[in-house]
């Protein structure tokens, strides 16, 4: 919980990561936030690249953090995506050794949500549940319609689709994919019909 303990559980993720990626381990660390601007933050995440973690940052608003600059950010990639549905949420993961962590929080990686806001993160636990929200978080990455990259020099660039690629709009794939999955649990559940007891 933020104000008092969440700074530093952030910031003892991403060291972990980094030190997984000296150490020659994989390491990947991928985000979903509104806004980023601590500097305290920027800096864990630029060590964290410079270090070899494999870093992806999904920012709808400020983004004080520049990727991709040669031997400080080259690891890092940070895309904004802003659609028809308000994209709120703020999800964390971290890879772990291969032990996924994935956090859902009410923080944004700025000063004001860490140190001077009640905020909370809390772990997703379930393994079905972390493996929907880790698939909704990597789709982010996947958009060529509404996603803009971040480069080094602060200007952001439309995602295109690669030749011959299908246009991707994540909010679109999303919702066929609930609807999808609404229509398979309706078939699975079935309707039945039974007689009452004593009749």
């Amino acid at each position: 919980m933020a104000p008092t303990h969440l700074r530093p559980r952030f910031l003892k993720l991403i060291e972990r990561e980094r030190r997984r990626a000296e150490a020659g381990q994989p390491a990947e660390i991928v985000a979903k936030m509104n806004s980023l601007i601590d500097e305290e933050f920027i800096a864990a995440l630029y060590a964290a690249s410079q270090a070899g973690d494999d870093i992806s940052l999904n920012v709808r608003g400020t983004c004080a953090l520049r990727p991709g600059v040669p031997g400080v950010s080259d690891t890092i990639e940070v895309i904004s995506i802003v659609d028809r549905f308000l994209e709120h949420s703020r999800v964390y993961y971290f890879q772990n050794g291969g032990d996924d962590q994935v956090y859902l929080s009410s923080a944004d990686w700025m000063t004001r949500n860490l140190d001077k806001r009640v905020e909370l993160m809390f772990p997703i636990e379930d393994s079905g549940h972390k493996s929907s929200v880790l698939y909704a978080l990597r789709a982010m990455f996947r958009d060529t319609v509404k996603a803009r990259c971040l480069r080094a020099d602060g200007t952001y660039e439309r995602k295109e689709p690669a030749p011959g690629e299908q246009p991707f709009r994540v909010q679109q794939h999303l919702q066929d994919e609930a609807r999808r999955r609404t229509t398979l649990a309706r078939e699975r559940k079935g309707v039945t019909f039974s007689p009452e007891e004593g009749r």
